[in-house]
């Protein structure tokens, strides 16, 4: 990182900072001194606030830009896996072909869960959420593999993210059979990570299954474009549970428990029930009239993003692959074309232009989902899913950096001055 220097006035007094750039992005003003002088920075939501030095991913809003390790997010779409992007996420650099076989082979042996933790799931109603079991038996995974759960230990490490990588796919389908009342399906390692999602979700053990592979490698390029997002709300949970020295098991249950917000991980279930809201082409006009009326509660979901000032790059990945389940499935879905009236509005609409409303990623990720069988009470479990890789990337690092802090934010108290306590 470089440095130069940056002057802050407050009340006559000069303050020098650091001002700190990366390889790319925004430069950022090192504040931390200003604590020794009782002054501190008051940003809501950190949105203007670097909290950590990453090599991981790189998202350029402005230019509608998202690198992993330095990769656009299209190419590894296009022309990789889900596996082998894990492996870059977490390692730094693409897999040879040999350490991509070992690196897959070893995530395969470790797919199954401890036999007890089935059990789990019986003291779950039936009609629970999801999300609800995943944050249960995702943290109970400590219970069971606490054989290594000593984040100074880079060996502990190392086989903690294997077994989160290829146990949680397991659980993520567990959570499904458990809702619908079907029995548990084990792993098949001869098929890849998303094929064996799919069988595990799909299958059952009274007829055979066989995966397609366009849905296959559809959901393979989901979860590739799912897999990590910078610091976003629940990247940023798991650092800050990770910052207390908490084991990997309970900040990833942290990740997903942030990830359940439907500002968040339940965009894409959000969006979903705005289009079956909206029903049909012909009525368009009057939900777009009513998404511009300020008096309206109603609001336009999947359009926009807190980071993209443009395009979302994995929108137009997304629509893709949106269109080439469909026409597989032969599915004429009214919603589809729905989605695709309002993409065109979008995208020409002065409103929409100007207010930066462009489609994103959730727009057509929760019409594949659902096209595949996936219900929406299990389209952010399927988020979670996909984002865990991510998660486990950062987690790494940070102690691999092994200078990070526990997360302290401050305040601006705003409440009563000190008073007397009256007995009266």
């Amino acid at each position: 990182m470089s440095a130069t220097k940056v002057t802050l006035t407050i009340n006559n007094q000069n303050y020098d900072l650091d001002v700190h750039k990366g390889t790319l992005g925004y430069e950022a003003v090192d504040i931390r001194p200003l604590a020794k002088h009782k002054l501190f920075a008051y940003d809501p939501g950190l949105v203007s606030t670097a909290v950590c030095r990453s090599e991981i991913t790189y998202v350029d809003g402005d230019e509608g830009m998202l690198l992993y390790r330095g990769y656009p997010i299209a190419d590894l779409a296009d022309k990789s896996d889900y596996l082998e992007v894990s492996y870059l996420l977490l390692f730094g650099d693409r897999p040879t072909k040999q350490q991509g076989e070992e690196f897959k082979n070893l995530v395969k042996r470790h797919t199954l869960v401890h036999e007890q933790l089935t059990k789990f799931f019986q003291g779950f109603r039936r009609d629970s959420h999801p999300m609800a079991v995943m944050c249960g038996v995702s943290g109970a995974l400590a219970a069971f593999y606490h054989d290594a759960i000593d984040v100074a230990n880079p060996e502990h490490r190392e086989l903690t993210a294997i077994r989160l990588l290829a146990k949680i796919p397991t659980l993520a389908a567990m959570c499904y059979k458990y809702s619908i009342g079907q029995p548990f399906m084990f792993p098949q390692n001869h098929l890849s990570y998303a094929a064996n999602f799919l069988y595990m979700m799909f299958a059952t053990p009274s007829e055979p299954y066989v995966v397609n592979p366009v849905l296959e490698r559809a959901l393979d390029k989901i979860l590739i474009l799912h897999a990590d997002h910078e610091q976003n709300a629940s990247t940023s949970t798991v650092r800050t549970a990770a910052s207390s020295g908490a084991n990997p098991f309970a900040c990833i249950a942290a990740g997903i428990a942030s990830l359940w917000g439907p500002a968040h991980g339940g965009a894409n279930e959000a969006c979903i029930n705005m289009l079956e809201e909206i029903g049909t082409v012909d009525r368009i006009p009057e939900f777009i009239a009513r998404a511009k009326d300020k008096n309206d509660p109603f609001r336009l979901m999947g359009f926009g993003h807190r980071v993209y000032k443009n395009y979302d790059p994995r929108a137009r990945v997304m629509r893709e692959i949106c269109h080439e389940v469909l026409n597989e499935l032969k599915i004429n879905n009214p919603l589809l074309d729905v989605a695709v009236e309002l993409e065109k509005i979008a995208l020409s609409d002065p409103y929409f232009i100007e207010h930066k409303l462009y489609p994103n990623v959730d727009f057509y990720s929760g019409i594949v989902l659902k096209a595949i069988g996936i219900p929406k009470s299990m389209f952010t479990v399927m988020f979670a899913l996909a984002r865990t890789v991510g998660w486990i990337a950062h987690w790494k690092e940070m102690h691999k950096q092994g200078d990070f802090k526990i997360v302290r934010p401050r305040q601006i108290y705003v409440g009563s001055a000190k008073r007397e306590f009256s007995e009266e």
